[in-house]
Formats: C-alpha cells, sequence, structure tokens
C-alpha cells in the first residue's frame, strides 16, 4: 500500500509540474512586440509600457520612426520588422498607425495594436481621417517651419502642448515631452496610405484610445476600430492622445490580450 501511494504521488506530481510548465510556457512563450510612435513624439512615449511587456516575458522592439512620408517611413518600417524575430505583435501609435495599416501582412505578424492610431484604407490621409468627425483642435496648436531640405514640418507649439496633446500626463512630464517633440514633415500628414489591401483586413487588430483625445477625435477612432471589425475596442474616459502615458498598464494588457 505504501509503495501504491508512493507511485500516485509521484504521478501527481509529475503532472503538476507539467501542468504548470505548461502554462508557464504560454505565458512566457516567445513574441516580440514592436512598437511604432507618432508625430510629436519619439520612442520614450513607450517608456510606460515596455518594462510591463518585459516583466511579462515579451521581447520589445521600439522603432524610431522617421516621419516623413507614409511610403517612405511604411518602407523603413518592413525593412526593420525583416529583421525582428517573430511571431509579431505590432504597435502604432496616432501616425504610427498609417504605417503598421502599410506593413507587410506576413504569416509573422499576429496582431495589430491601435493606441490612438490612424487606420486607413487605401488613399485614405491622417488629415482626412483625423477630420471626418468634428473635435480636433490640433491645427490651430500647430507650427510650420522649412527645414534644411526645403520641406515644410510641423511640431505643436510648446505652450500649448500638454493641452492639445498630453493634458492628462503630469506637468513637469508633459513639459520634457513638449521639449523633446519630433516634427513630422507636412507631406506625411497629406499623403494617402499606399496599402491597396491595408494589414487590418486580414490581420485581427485591437484599439485603444481616450475619450477625450485632442487629436484625433473618438468618434473616428471609434468608426476606424468597427471598420476594421477589431477583436476588441477599448476607450479609456477622459484619456489624453498619448494614453499610453497616463495609461501605460492599461495600453500594455491589450498588446499581452493581443500577443496571446
Amino acid at each position: 500500500m505504501k509503495n501504491f501511494r508512493s507511485t500516485i504521488t509521484t504521478a501527481l506530481l509529475l503532472f503538476s509540474a507539467a501542468l504548470f510548465s505548461g502554462v508557464a510556457v504560454a505565458e512566457l512563450k516567445a513574441k516580440t512586440v514592436v512598437l511604432v510612435h507618432g508625430a510629436f513624439a519619439d520612442s520614450s512615449s513607450w517608456n510606460g509600457v515596455v518594462p510591463i511587456l518585459k516583466k511579462k516575458g515579451l521581447n520589445v522592439v521600439s522603432i524610431a520612426n522617421p516621419l516623413r512620408s507614409v511610403h517612405g517611413d511604411s518602407t523603413y518600417l518592413n525593412t526593420q520588422l525583416a529583421n525582428v524575430e517573430g511571431p509579431i505583435v505590432l504597435v502604432g501609435h496616432s501616425y504610427g498607425g498609417m504605417l503598421i495599416s502599410n506593413a507587410a501582412a506576413t504569416s509573422r505578424i499576429k496582431s495589430l495594436v491601435y493606441v490612438a492610431a490612424l487606420t486607413p484604407a487605401a488613399n485614405e490621409t491622417g488629415i482626412g481621417l483625423s477630420e471626418k468627425y468634428p473635435g480636433s483642435t490640433l491645427g490651430a496648436a500647430l507650427v510650420a517651419f522649412t527645414n534644411a531640405h526645403g520641406e515644410v514640418d510641423f511640431y505643436i507649439d510648446q505652450n500649448k502642448f500638454a493641452d492639445q496633446f498630453a493634458h492628462d500626463v503630469p506637468q513637469e512630464q508633459a513639459s520634457l515631452m513638449a521639449t523633446s517633440q519630433r516634427p513630422i514633415a507636412k507631406a506625411a500628414i497629406l499623403e494617402g496610405s499606399k496599402a491597396v489591401h491595408p494589414a487590418w483586413e486580414s490581420v485581427p487588430s485591437y484599439h485603444i484610445y481616450g475619450t477625450a483625445d485632442k487629436n484625433i477625435p473618438a468618434k473616428a477612432m471609434k468608426w476606424m476600430a468597427e471598420r476594421a471589425k477589431a477583436k476588441s475596442i477599448i476607450e479609456v474616459e477622459g484619456a489624453s492622445h498619448v494614453v499610453m502615458v497616463s495609461h501605460p498598464k492599461t495600453v500594455a494588457d491589450l498588446i499581452i490580450k493581443a500577443a496571446q
């Protein structure tokens, strides 16, 4: 009887070990999250999200978005994706949504996550989608200048940045973001999407945005998400355009859901 009990106990322990091992493998399965920032921002906009993803066991790569043109920036992204280990969860913020929609929809890209992001169909422009519904006040906050290449660039007036872009972010942090913002070329805002068949037509998408976004009205983002037949649509009450900065865990949780 003692040997029988010992055998049963050993079998149960082995079964439990295998079961828990399987759960761990499922949770920590090697997947890469590629983060694409938008206009008037840089890769640091993901700083609150990245540690949460890494703690979950996900590999994370944050792409430096050139912000020069939809076609050129999308080509740059696709080149970078070719060097990233898959399977991939591709995440775009704001203008970054234009690029992930233009990403090559290969089997390596398992899901798309749109964070307060544009979700264009063929030939649709960033400015056109932003103005599909009333509510954007971005135009009045922009400052234009001509760069060294003779191109017109836009950035947000630093005095208006916090209210326009990051009203739910601590003042000191918003001020730093205003100082370090990266301008976007006028051509990028006016250029239409080049993807005849955008990636969201064949790759599952997940969407999150703030209800108080002043760059892209929440109604516009809801319309784009529903058109894309999103697997999940999360509205963060009162959140600004940089919902990943003000609510990093909520955004990270959605990315993890997409990864699973």
